[in-house]
């Protein structure tokens, strides 16, 4: 089937988009550059279980410096290029023994995430380092010479040596790798312990070196084709891979179903074969994302519903951080308790009405953006935090949100409540429709389907050169009088609606996290198995997940179109949706307080820092995050709560199930024998 589906690609290429032979080979070329990025990826999946965003960016780092050896220090290609594959080796190891190794029992959630941190850490290195060098020359998206004179022509393309050595090269290193998994001891013992870590563990296979030596060799196969691709394209400016060559990356998996290699190189070729010949022929190169996400659901629809151990055994793993405990009855009828709540609530809902007069008024748009990033957060909270669903196109929601609100009050003439109504909902049918393809297979293809629409939507779908209903990224959208009667047009108005809008949700999150609705959520997030032998049903309750996310993330789009008084183009990029992710995971992804906290952190640092330091703060922050406190910032807010609560129920002494108590406030006729261990309800003995 997965051969099949790279024929069918071609296929579709040869009937719709026909090219001359150089086209053809060129494509094959940017293929065999993606199959590279794939296969790393592949690797590491089957190593670790989970998808590594970092794996372009692993290769950027060992390649600048072959570039700053030869440009500074006037080293020959050959021993540079030498210098390179070893520090790719290096920096493989030290990823993977520094980072990697700590999230070894964590959930795989977890440490998809630590990736994506991974990869802004990694990405901020490549651009720090001709400045800490000292180079005053420009180096990032050169490209390289090559390292001799030789050219080929076929039809009416020109291919340089670079061109050559790539397609040398780039076959050697999928074939190098194919012998090696198959004939070598290290090989064999790799592909062991992908199927069952503990298993190959007990009769001995050294699996935490196994991952080092998995590890260094992804990080040589990125250098390989980031090298390959520095003498074709040019060195990556930013982060390695645009979204658009991930999405490719990430679809030849999804289409060689993630661990079978041939496959993924094959689809990997079809795929950039396809890329080339619609940017040759179609009116317009955006013509590919569609396409994409088009042949990446019906491969979902095609495919057989979690049939392969590999999405058996990763279902599990793919379940959220700490979750938040209520606080417990008899504590909450505590008059200190009870006073406590309502001095904090009362003196935030103080701050909040009195921020926006005393900040001026570029500050007090921006606490407003802070406010509409959170409700977009909270849209994460509840598709990962109480869902379990990895989504990666919470921005393609976020720009349909948008472009329905700025249509809704600028050309129809609603009340921009009438219009947060309509965008909620056509974010929720969209949202629905999107979910349904993934749940044919577990594990990480939602994430694929929703990056891929994400990608499909802001370059086409809303894209006014396709679709002349779409409003164009000049168009001024005015605020009109709320219900008629409220003026709304000014930064103070906006921020009191957001302000609102923020409040109503947060709310409305916390019925529904007390409903049975979510306590469905948490139990198919935690135990599908289970919660199924309940009567529960595991389609219609994703699916509910979808719709909210969907809604809240719309009703985002639609408040900021009418912050911002127009749709613009750079908030809705796909590469926003990473971001987005990463804000929810440094916050907490459980709680939605973790939203707000995440959206002040995250929107900060883009608002006060330069941007290689904006790569620093988000990398650093994520893996600082993850590797310390898993709950995210909202989860540590809920620890000091609970500490607190601890105390009090040991001074008051009464039962606190669930809380770690405080050593400071223990009562002294507790014996050591009696102190639970971390996963046991604490009980204090009067």
């Amino acid at each position: 089937m997965p051969y099949l589906l790279a024929a069918a690609i071609v296929l579709i290429q040869q009937l719709f988009f026909g090219v001359p032979l150089g086209i053809f080979v060129r494509g094959i070329i940017v293929g065999l550059l993606t199959a590279l990025i794939a296969m790393g990826m592949a690797l590491t999946y089957r190593s670790n279980r989970f998808v590594n965003f970092a794996q372009g960016d692993l290769g950027t780092v060992p390649v600048v410096l072959m570039v700053m050896l030869m440009s500074a220090w006037g080293w020959s290609y050959g021993l540079a290029l030498g210098a390179g594959i070893v520090g790719a080796v290096v920096l493989g190891a030290v990823v993977e023994l520094v980072i990697i190794r700590r999230f070894f029992k964590s959930p795989r959630l977890l440490l998809t995430v630590a990736s994506l941190g991974l990869a802004q850490l990694l990405a901020a290195s490549a651009l720090l380092m001709p400045k800490l060098w000292g180079a005053t020359f420009p180096l990032l998206g050169k490209r390289l010479d090559p390292p001799f004179d030789a050219e080929l022509s076929i039809g009416t393309v020109v291919f340089n040596a670079n061109d050559m050595i790539a397609v040398v090269v780039a076959p050697i290193a999928l074939i190098a790798l194919a012998l090696f998994l198959r004939r070598s001891n290290f090989g064999v013992a790799i592909r062991a312990s992908a199927d069952s870590a503990d298993r190959a563990a007990l009769l001995g296979v050294p699996v935490k070196r196994l991952q080092t030596v998995v590890w260094s060799i992804s990080a040589v196969l990125a250098f390989t084709a980031i090298f390959l691709r520095a003498g074709i394209v040019g060195l990556p400016i930013a982060s390695a891979l645009s979204v658009g060559v991930l999405l490719r990356a990430l679809g030849a998996l999804v289409l060689g179903r993630m661990t079978n290699l041939p496959a993924i190189a094959a689809n990997a070729v079809a795929l950039g074969v396809l890329e080339v010949a619609v940017s040759f022929t179609a009116d317009s190169p955006l013509y590919l994302d569609p396409i994409l996400a088009a042949i990446i659901v019906t491969a979902l629809f095609l495919s057989r519903r979690g049939a392969e151990r590999v999405d058996e055994g990763s279902v599990s793993t793919w379940r959220s951080a700490d979750d938040v405990r209520p606080i417990p009855a008899e504590l909450a009828r505590l008059p200190v308790v009870r006073i406590a709540r309502f001095s904090l609530g009362a003196a935030c809902a103080i701050a909040l009405v009195v921020l926006p007069n005393v900040l001026s008024v570029d500050r007090s748009l921006k606490a407003s953006a802070l406010g509409i990033y959170a409700i977009l957060g909270l849209s994460i909270v509840v598709l990962t935090g109480w869902a379990g669903q990895i989504s990666l196109g919470q921005i393609a929601f976020f720009a349909i949100g948008a472009t329905f609100g700025a249509k809704a009050t600028e050309e129809w003439g609603l009340d921009l409540s009438l219009a947060l109504l309509l965008s909620a909902a056509v974010g929720a049918v969209v949202a629905v429709a999107v979910g349904l393809p993934a749940l044919r297979r577990r594990g990480f293809y939602l994430a694929v389907t929703t990056l891929a629409f994400s990608l499909a939507t802001t370059s086409y779908f809303l894209n006014p050169d396709f679709f002349g209903w779409v409003p164009t990224p000049s168009q001024r959208i005015p605020r009109p009088p709320l219900f008629g009667k409220i003026d709304i047009d000014s930064p103070t108005g906006m921020y009191y609606v957001v302000l609102v809008v923020l409040v109503g949700c947060l709310f409305g999150l916390r019925g529904v996290r007390e409903s049975r609705t979510g306590r469905a959520l948490l139990a198919m997030r935690d135990n599908e198995r289970g919660a199924q032998a309940y009567g529960l049903n595991a389609t219609r309750t994703r699916l509910v997940a979808f719709a909210l996310s969907g809604a809240l993330a719309s009703l985002a789009g639609c408040l900021f179109v009418h912050h911002q008084q127009a749709v613009g183009t750079q908030p809705y990029r796909p590469f926003e949706s990473l971001l987005v992710f990463t804000m929810v995971i440094i916050g907490g992804v459980t709680t939605p307080i973790g939203a707000v906290l995440g959206a002040l952190y995250v929107q900060g640092t883009q608002w006060f820092l330069p941007t290689e330091w904006q790569f620093v703060a988000s990398g650093v922050g994520v893996l600082a995050i993850l590797l310390v406190l898993p709950g995210g910032l909202g989860g540590l807010v809920y620890r000091l709560r609970d500490r607190w609560l601890a105390h009090v129920a040991v001074t008051h002494k009464i039962e606190a199930p669930g809380l770690a108590a405080s050593t400071a406030g223990r009562a002294s006729d507790i014996a050591v024998d009696e102190i639970p261990l971390a996963d046991e309800p604490v009980v204090i003995h009067p």
